[in-house]
């Protein structure tokens, strides 16, 4: 596992992410007692999250020892009783554990799924709330752009900054979460900016649709449960798409 990848984490208890981390300091948590092979973190490759102890070489490597010493005491058990103690498990009886359908999960939802779900519909609520804002500052250059006029495009400054916004709208797309603390810094310029802009011109509401765009966009990266992703998406939709209307107005 690349040493240079950056790590999500938290706790199946906890709402909130902490990273990212890169390898070297997951073994510290790991050594210091902050994680466990209980503990969650993002996968990108699969966009969902996963216990640390389901993955072989992330659990290894963060913890060599208390993998070796499993590995030993299962060896030493005799291996009829291995096979006393453990019911025989199938692929339809992990998803129906999976999905809520057994006796025991019947009435309970996995959170993991519910929260990665989240996670998935926080990411997209932030791709569309970037393309709605890069919209409002990209469109007044679109005569310019269409005629390769440097002096025009210079006279709407803002471009760049769409353009930034929908290359990171892009990279989201693309899963690529690791961005997320970019996407919050530029959530917080977003509402200083335009905020002191329209604030400035005595316009109350696209000060209150530029502070609406900028929460919804910064919670929608930081929540993983459904109901307060759900509000900042909406809340981040709404606000950016009035926040294009104003720009577009002006």
């Amino acid at each position: 596992m690349a040493t240079t990848q950056e790590f999500y984490i938290r706790e199946a208890s906890e709402n909130e992410a902490r990273g990212p981390f890169n390898m070297e300091q997951l073994v510290s948590l790991a050594e210091t007692g902050q994680l466990s092979a209980e503990t969650l973190w993002y996968d990108p490759t699969v966009e969902n999250w996963v216990v640390i102890g389901n993955n072989d070489d992330l659990k290894a490597a963060l913890f060599p020892e208390k993998r070796k010493l499993r590995m030993k005491m299962r060896e030493a058990l005799p291996q009829q009783k291995q096979q006393d103690s453990l019911a025989p498990i199938t692929v339809e009886d992990m998803l129906a554990g999976a999905e809520g359908r057994t006796a025991e999960t019947k009435d309970k939802a996995d959170p993991a799924i519910m929260q990665a779900q989240a996670a998935r519909i926080g990411m997209w609520s932030a791709v569309a709330c970037l393309v709605l804002i890069a919209a409002g500052e990209v469109l007044p250059a679109a005569d310019g752009i269409a005629a390769m006029d440097l002096g025009k495009v210079l006279d709407q400054p803002l471009v760049f900054l769409g353009g930034l916004d929908l290359f990171m709208a892009v990279l989201l797309g693309l899963g690529v979460v690791s961005l997320y603390p970019v996407v919050r810094f530029r959530a917080a310029l977003g509402l200083g900016l335009y905020g002191f802009v329209f604030f400035a011109q005595g316009m109350p509401m696209p000060v209150l649709a530029s502070a609406g765009a900028s929460a919804g966009l910064y919670f929608a990266t930081v929540f993983v449960d459904m109901l307060p992703v759900l509000v900042a998406a909406a809340l981040g939709v709404v606000g950016s798409a009035g926040l294009a209307y104003f720009m577009l107005s002006v």
